[in-house]
């Protein structure tokens, strides 16, 4: 199961969609919380956030994951770069870090990385 939060519901349905059809199964969740709540935390192989974000943002998202000892691979988007940002997310162990808009074959890369960690290093 592969995850997407993000608070715009056009950027997560197109990439829900992108993934079923790539043969992926995929939630979308409006918010952090959303997703903290829902049952497939539990069956969640990978991550995909948005930076921003209201309530609780991809970084802190990210920062309660691993606080409660679930290390599942994040792959962050944002439509605003910010550098100091992107070095935080991958010094927690980030497998990507997208900028919107993304192509497809960027995304691709990102999820190979993080579902085959073997395969995105060779």
């Amino acid at each position: 199961m592969i995850s997407i939060v993000d608070d715009d519901e056009s950027v997560r349905e197109a990439t829900k969609g992108l993934l079923e059809a790539r043969g992926y199964s995929a939630e979308a969740f409006s918010g952090a919380e959303e997703f903290l709540r829902s049952i497939h935390l539990e069956d969640t192989r990978c991550l995909i956030t948005d930076v921003r974000m209201p309530g609780l943002n991809g970084i802190e998202l990210q920062r309660h994951l691993l606080d409660i000892g679930r290390r599942i691979p994040v792959i962050f988007m944002t439509a605003r770069q910010d550098e100091r940002t992107r070095l935080t997310a991958l010094q927690a162990g980030a497998c990507g870090f997208l900028s919107k808009p993304f192509s497809e074959e960027s995304l691709m890369q990102c999820l190979v990385r993080a579902l085959c960690p073997a395969a995105g290093s060779a």
